[in-house]
């Protein structure tokens, strides 16, 4: 079989060498063919080499001149941007913009040497250049006397999907639990990490972020990496403790990270052994078939351009329709029955994130793939059945996760500086925090009502309604957030009850999931957004797509899935002081203020099992209206997301828990903690002043 696939392959890179500079398909198709040839072999050159020798400038050379096409600085002339190829191509600009995405995987895949994947690629290319190539050009260059069908290209790159669709996703399913699919550990272990060159042997793009993280995490001692990578893999650990899971079940963790923190990664390797936990580290999906938006779920390098990413978020239009939605639950159903053992024995994932790049506002681009109406209730269907399907073979109450987050240099000139600042947040005395926020949480449990008001212009007016304590000596609303599985410490946080919970959540600006978001106003009705709007453009229309893609995913409600209150002064303060607030990701920036998030609750497929605060009450919100019909009809009860939007402590006005008899305690006033116990919050505010 192997034999087969070679010579499938041999025979693939000969025709598209010849492609090149082969004009036997019309322009205006010739261009994307000649072009999109050079840059596939571009990719067997890195397949059918031992780079190893070349230096670190020869490397970045190569590496920019793979990614080059998409450069910010190149977008406006690329295949891979849609508003270029329909320019170009006209009706057939939107399928040969997706082949252009789904062909720039091959940079992986030739990383990797990869032989299955970096053929099925390149014989999809030279699939469709033969549907253009076979009449003759006419004498001065003209179209063909026929050229094919709209519909001709668009059902060759459906089979490719459809044929391929079983293959990728057990691929897929098993790079993500199996610990000997090993090729990012054996870099991270095997590397002289001094050596940046090793940066170049993933396949992804590397810009000076991973370049000038390495470069600082090289001038850290042993002792310093070993520090950091402690606070990493112990929040993972106590995330087992603290949910009462057994971790000496689990073999395997899945560690996520961005290049350049590869000192850390190989300090958290070590670590997790010692617990029994071997890692298995994948890169995020790059085939259409697996990839979901423009999430990037695994290691990644930098982005490139994120306009592109964005472009591409909705591809699967292309191919979605209730046909593939069964054909991929099928193979996702297949692929963990083949690898249920592996199933069983992992932990969940350990996320390193990365920050301080600049906020990306998208462009829209209407010759990009945009899902239907129906499309997007199939692609809900789809995301909710593959939740249920991967909750049956790794339950949720038995797995659990954590997530730390560092900058990366393009925050700031003061890099190190800010770096180290970032360590010191992640590292916050959580037995302090731990006291002061059970104090708010004990006047949280006295009603079941909390008040929230913006101030100056920030128009936030939200009444948000509590779960009865049934026995308050025993149950309560709010965990007590402490930095286990999410670091830094600082929150306090409940699931609420969605009838009563009314008002308008209002933030001027917030960065969420890489995307910016100005004057972002969204309406709780029945504890469910039912109006929305946000300044991003001038079209109204526009506005609210762009939550309907990016907040809401489609769903035409979704409930307020928690609450919370984040205690974290001094990353506000932090944040103030080197003017990073519009860069800090949505881990850090919870903490900040209050938060509420839509979509799921915190405890989604896990509701019933307890959970207890470090006072022995149990947490008892765990659930609300819709998570509840889980009982009934668990295709009802989950949305599949749960996005976090805090309200910064400088744009809050008031927290105020409402008594029954119509009194108030104030817990926040004009952006301060007025609750006593609480005072020593506003300390850092006061240094900062």
């Amino acid at each position: 079989m192997d034999d087969f696939l070679e010579e499938r392959y041999e025979l693939a890179k000969l025709r598209i060498a010849q492609i090149v500079t082969e004009e036997a398909a019309a322009e205006p198709f010739r261009d994307f063919f000649q072009k999109t040839a050079a840059f596939l072999e571009k990719t067997i050159q890195v397949m059918d080499a031992d780079n190893s020798d070349l230096s670190l400038d020869e490397l970045q050379k190569q590496n920019h001149s793979l990614y080059e096409d998409i450069l910010e600085e190149n977008y406006d002339t690329s295949y891979g941007n849609p508003a270029y190829a329909a320019k170009m191509l006209g009706e057939y600009g939107k399928d040969f913009s997706f082949l252009y995405a789904e062909l720039r995987g091959a940079i992986a895949y030739a990383s990797e040497h990869d032989l299955w994947n970096m053929t099925v690629v390149l014989e999809l290319f030279l699939e469709v250049y033969a549907a253009f190539a076979e009449e003759e050009v006419t004498p001065h260059g003209n179209f063909p006397s026929e050229v094919p069908k709209e519909k001709i290209v668009r059902d060759i790159l459906s089979s490719y999907v459809n044929d391929y669709c079983q293959d990728m996703v057990e691929q897929h399913i098993r790079r993500s639990l199996d610990p000997e699919c090993d090729f990012a550990v054996k870099i991270i272990m095997d590397s002289d990490l001094s050596d940046l060159r090793y940066l170049y042997r993933y396949g992804e793009f590397v810009s000076e972020n991973e370049l000038g993280a390495a470069r600082f995490l090289n001038s850290l001692s042993q002792e310093e990496i070993d520090a950091m990578a402690k606070t990493y893999t112990e929040g993972y650990r106590m995330g087992f403790v603290t949910g009462r899971k057994d971790i000496s079940k689990k073999k395997t963790v899945n560690i996520r990270y961005s290049l350049g923190f590869e000192r850390m990664v190989r300090s958290a390797i070590l670590q997790f052994r010692k617990m029994g936990l071997e890692p298995v580290i994948y890169r995020y999906a790059t085939h259409a078939v697996c990839r979901r938006g423009q999430s990037r779920i695994g290691y990644t390098g930098g982005i490139p351009n994120a306009q592109y990413d964005y472009d591409h978020r909705q591809d699967a239009a292309l191919f979605l329709d209730a046909d593939f939605v069964k054909r991929k639950l099928r193979a996702l159903q297949t692929s963990y029955e083949q690898y249920k053992e592996l199933a069983l024995v992992h932990g969940g994932p350990a996320c390193i994130d990365t920050f301080g790049e600049a906020p990306f506002s998208p462009a829209s681009t209407p010759e990009a793939w945009n899902f239907s109406e129906s499309q997007q209730k199939l692609e809900l269907e789809l995301s909710n059945e593959s939740g249920q399907i991967t909750n049956r073979y790794i339950p949720g109450d038995e797995r659990s996760f954590t997530i730390i987050a560092y900058p990366v240099p393009e925050i700031g000139g003061n890099y190190a500086e800010i770096f180290r600042e970032i360590v010191k947040i992640n590292t916050l005395d959580y037995t302090l925090y731990q006291r002061i926020q059970q104090t708010i949480i004990d006047t949280l449990d006295t009603c079941e009502w909390v008040e929230i008001k913006g101030k100056g212009e920030n128009e936030t007016n939200l009444l948000v309604h509590l779960h009865t304590l049934e026995d308050p000596q025993k149950q309560t609303n709010f965990e007590n957030c402490v930095a286990d599985v999410n670091i830094p410490v600082g929150e306090v946080f409940t699931s609420p009850v969605l009838a009563g919970t009314d008002g308008t959540l209002h933030v001027k600006k917030v960065y969420l999931e890489g995307l910016q978001f100005k004057d972002l106003k969204l309406v709780f009705e029945g504890g469910q957004v039912i109006d929305y709007t946000c300044g991003n453009f001038e079209d109204e229309a526009e506005n609210r797509k762009y939550i309907e893609d990016n907040i809401l995913f489609h769903h035409p409600k979704l409930p307020m899935g928690e609450f919370a209150i984040g205690t974290n002064t001094t990353a506000y303060v932090a944040a103030e002081k080197y003017g990073i607030g519009d860069k800090l990701p949505i881990l850090i920036a919870e903490k900040m203020g209050p938060h509420f998030a839509v979509g799921d609750t915190c405890y989604s497929w896990a509701e019933d099992t307890p959970v207890y605060n470090p006072d022995g009450k149990e947490i008892i919100a765990r659930d609300n209206e819709i998570s509840m019909r889980r009982k009934d009809d668990v295709s009802q009860a989950y949305y599949g997301c749960h996005m976090d939007i805090t309200i910064p402590y400088d744009e809050l006005g008031s927290i105020r828990v409402i008594h029954g008899d119509g009194e108030k305690t104030s817990i926040i006033e004009d952006g301060r903690f007025v609750l006593p116990g609480t005072e020593k919050l506003n300390m850092p505010f006061e240094v900062f002043s």
